[in-house]
């Protein structure tokens, strides 16, 4: 009941902050990809898992070998080869190891259908973060019985999973106020950033994550990038890495420094920071997928600096998105990128990575994305009118470019990146 409480307390700080203002409706942007198991009486079983646990690493190799097609098989069913991620994978996790919840499951719901339960008391979801599932294919828009029937082929997962509910529509309310169908938590950051077509998002926070809208939904064989649908009717190609910020707060914790001191030492050393090159695999990787691996360090010699090292951590997290970037690139077109979250507003991770990008980069306006994007999908729904005319009239979408700094060149310090990550996980 975490989450319920939490969501009861913002809200009525966000009433006390707006003492005059008329809440018109709500829609909930949550992390995508959890698993909340219910029983018959909509009892949570266990502690939800989050998509970060990589518990089910083995459940998705499994599964992915159980098509006839292997990884291109699960990428033309549903757009995605699933990842331990991926709510299927926890799924197959459950049914092995926890036999008694099992038995139990009634419904499976993602962390923000859950919530949406909690105030309408209806099981519905919606396509965005459905696609993120492994078993809702946004390429025909229905679930895919038969990959769940993997998992278990005696139950009646039609009984089992929600609705998915159209993009604006109303699925039920909460002391008064209608409540939009939600969506997951970068297809929410699409809509509040305003999002349109050649324009890659960079989302640095504790994890990492690199996107784009499309107009067509993609499947990528190689599994680097998800094929997504968002939360407007369009696809969000997107490629996650599971160590971002969380990095350079490690190292910062290491170096004996805060944020503040930790961006200083960066700035202070030189591009590609004199040959020593970081890893950031600390917590296993997404992308690419290597859930046991861990971070490395090279280049090491007796005179390196506190400043080396702090430079060498954020051009290592920089990397590991631009090759995340890269992933996009191949699927869907991209002329420029944007950075948000957490990390966008530190200097040193705008200065690195526009020197190591070879397209314009530029900062969001937006402070909170994903929030403003449930706002956006709330007053569609409340009004009646598409995303695009609220973000129209909402003048979303504003960018602050970011200066492309002189230095070592980008190919450089990509290729002394590369080297270390061939040499080190060659698959």
């Amino acid at each position: 009941m975490a989450w319920w409480v939490a969501f009861e307390r913002a809200f009525e700080a966000a009433l006390a902050d707006a003492r005059d203002a008329v809440v018109v409706g709500i829609s909930v942007a949550g992390q995508q990809h959890g698993m909340v198991t219910l029983d018959a009486n909509g009892a949570v079983l266990r502690p939800a898992k989050l998509w970060n646990d990589t518990e089910s690493a083995a459940d998705a190799w499994w599964l992915g070998k159980q098509l006839a097609a292997g990884a291109a098989g699960w990428a033309a069913a549903v757009g995605s080869v699933p990842v331990a991620a991926f709510t299927i994978t926890k799924l197959s996790w459950l049914h092995r190891t926890e036999p008694d919840a099992w038995s139990r499951l009634a419904h499976v719901l993602l962390p923000h259908d859950w919530l949406t339960y909690q105030m309408t008391g209806q099981m519905v979801t919606d396509r965005g973060d459905a696609s993120g599932t492994g078993y809702w294919s946004p390429i025909t828009e229905e679930y895919r019985w038969d990959l769940l029937g993997i998992v278990d082929r005696d139950r009646d997962w039609s009984q089992t999973v929600p609705r998915v509910a159209a993009p604006t529509e109303v699925v039920g309310e909460w002391r008064g106020i209608p409540v939009a169908c939600g969506t997951g938590d970068n297809m929410g950051a699409a809509l509040g950033l305003g999002l349109a077509a050649g324009t890659a998002v960079i989302s640095i926070g504790t994890s990492g994550t690199a996107y784009a809208v499309s107009d067509t939904p993609t499947a990528d064989r190689s599994g680097l990038v998800a094929g997504f649908a968002d939360a407007s009717g369009r696809y969000l190609p997107l490629a996650c890495t599971l160590n971002a910020t969380k990095v350079t707060d490690a190292v910062a914790r290491l170096l004996g420094v805060d944020r503040d001191e930790f961006t200083a030492l960066a700035m202070a050393a030189p591009s590609g920071a004199g040959g020593l090159t970081l890893l950031p695999y600390f917590d296993g990787e997404r992308t690419p997928n290597l859930p046991g691996a861990s971070g490395w360090m090279s280049g090491l010699r007796s005179d390196v600096s506190r400043e080396q090292v702090a430079r060498a951590a954020v051009e290592g997290v920089c990397c590991s998105l631009l090759d995340a970037l890269d992933a996009i690139r191949a699927v869907a077109p991209v002329d420029r990128v944007v950075l948000v979250g957490g990390g966008a507003r530190s200097q040193a991770y705008r200065s690195v990575f526009a020197a190591l990008c070879d397209l314009p980069v530029g900062t969001a306006e937006a402070d909170e994305a994903v929030a403003t994007g449930a706002c956006v999908q709330a007053a569609a729904a409340a009004h009646g009118q598409s995303h695009d005319e609220v973000v129209r009239r909402w003048a979303l979408g504003a960018v602050t470019p970011v200066e492309h700094p002189a230095g070592t060149p980008s190919a450089d310090v990509r290729a002394q990146y590369a080297a270390l990550r061939g040499a080190t996980y060659s698959s």
